[in-house]
This record gives C-alpha cells, structure tokens and sequence, in this order.
C-alpha cells in the first residue's frame, strides 16, 4: 500500500526490535530505563518498500536481517517491558506522521497511536491460516516448524493481547475489519486501497 500509494510507512512491530539493536551497537544496557530512554526518543529508524519487501534501516544501515536474531528478540522484551521507554517510542512512531501521508502497520495503530487516523483497517484472519502463513515462512528461511505449537502460539498470543489491561487487541470503532483468511495479499491490498481511496475522497 505504501507503495502504491508513495507514502511513509511504520513497521511498528519492528520498532523495539530495532531500539533493542540500537542498544546493543551502542553498547547502552538494555536493562537501564534510564539510559534507553533517550536513545528511544532520537532513534534514527526508517522503513522502506521496495518490490513488496520490507527493508529496516537504522542509522543510514540495512539491519532487516539483524533485527531478527535471537540476541535481538531477547533484547527487545527486555526494553519494551519499560514504560517510560513504550511512552518515548510511541512519541517517536507519531514522528513518523508527515506529508503526503502514513501507513502504519500495527496491532495498536488505530486505538493508541493514530487514533485520530482517517483510514483505519483492522486486518483479520483465522488463527490456522495465519499459522499456516507463519509456518511457511518459517520454511522458506529454512526452518523447521511444528504447526501445532505455532497455532497455539498464535492463539496464546491472541488471548493475552485481547485481554490485557491496557490498550488491549479490538478494532478501532471506526475501523473497517478485514478478513482476510480466503484472500491473496494481492486482493487484501486490493480492497484496503480501495476503501482507503473512498474515505480520503470523502475527508
């Protein structure tokens, strides 16, 4: 979409991944708040589509791959547990808000980040086909993966999410919820673009 539409993008799923990399290649301890949260405030991060792929690059470096290493992951639930950290991040991804426009892709972005966004679009699908689209993945990379264990995964996930006290996982009032278990990304990038173009026409 981003693409399509020559906008801005926000991977906010990514963000404390690449705080926790930040962190780390600055040799700042990820267990201090206070250290990690001036970090967190000037954190030099953009997202780039090219081709449909998604590329990370922190402080002028592609780290897309490095983001994703267990090292990182680990270290990323260790800053995101901080709130003054999750409240200089969210100052942060607002940042990201500029001309011509945003796509923010996230579970919270239309209920605590942009919750005055104009297009809202809660994407859905069923925990199995989103496990079956994981599993693939996983395998294209060369992993070996257990179908079971990702689907309870995802549900667990799914559960904690919902029912956490704050900013639990609900659409937006707003939100169009798209399901898109039977869909191809082709067609669920088909429809949000289409509804998007309707509510800017309108706004």
């Amino acid at each position: 979409m981003a693409e399509a539409l020559q906008w801005h993008l926000l991977d906010s799923g990514a963000i404390y991944r690449v705080l926790a990399l930040a962190a780390l290649h600055h040799h700042v301890d990820v267990a201090s708040e206070d250290a990690l949260v001036p970090l967190a405030s000037h954190l030099d991060v953009r997202f780039v589509s090219t081709n449909g792929n998604l590329e990370v690059i922190l402080e002028g470096e592609d780290v897309s791959g490095e983001i994703r290493t267990q090292e990182v992951a680990n270290a990323a639930s260790q800053v995101a547990a901080f709130p003054r950290v999750r409240e200089a991040l969210l100052r942060r991804q607002r940042a990201f808000r500029e001309l011509p426009g945003l796509i923010a892709d996230g579970r919270d972005m239309g209920t605590v980040v942009f919750p005055d966004a104009p297009v809202k679009i809660f994407l859905d699908a069923s925990s199995e086909e989103r496990a079956h689209r994981r599993m693939l993945q996983l395998q294209e990379k060369g992993f070996s993966v257990n179908f079971e264990r990702l689907l309870a995964e995802i549900k667990e996930r799914d559960d904690r999410d919902r029912n956490r006290a704050v900013a639990p996982l609900v659409p937006a009032a707003d939100a169009l919820v798209l399901d898109s278990t039977t869909l191809s990304i082709e067609q669920v990038i088909e429809k949000a673009l289409q509804y998007a173009r309707q509510k800017l026409a309108l706004a």
